[in-house]
């Protein structure tokens, strides 16, 4: 699993602003843990920086960590969006993966991050 101790930071230059940032990465690949057969997707992160913004070859070094993890859509999608959220603390942050057709589909799995911890009720 890709470790989040990958991620570098630098200090947001305009911290007294809210300005949206969106990175895109075309490549990202992972393992279907069923079919053992790769999965390809386009994954957003698009956030309003607080304090910090992530730095570039580190955000490609952590999603490249996924090449070979039997993962999920939808785990790797709110992985990705917790790891990010915890280290960049953001104001607010969104993950969108869009999923290559597979068997005749096409999936798009957004998780939004939130620095409060939620409760489910049973």
């Amino acid at each position: 699993m890709a470790d989040p101790k990958i991620l570098e930071t630098f200090p947001n230059p305009a911290p007294k602003r809210d300005y949206v940032i969106e990175h895109t990465h075309h490549e990202f690949t992972s393992v279907c843990p069923i079919t053992g057969h790769p999965d390809f997707a386009a994954i957003t992160v698009r956030y309003v920086a607080d304090k910090i913004c992530v730095e570039l070859k580190s955000l490609k070094l952590y999603f490249h960590a996924y090449r070979n993890e039997g993962i999920f859509f939808e785990e790797v999608t709110n992985k990705i969006c917790d790891d990010l959220g915890t280290v960049l603390r953001p104001r607010s942050l969104s993950i969108i993966a869009d999923w290559k057709a597979r068997g005749g589909f096409t999936s798009r799995i957004t998780a939004e991050w939130s620095g409060q911890k939620r409760t489910r009720k049973a």
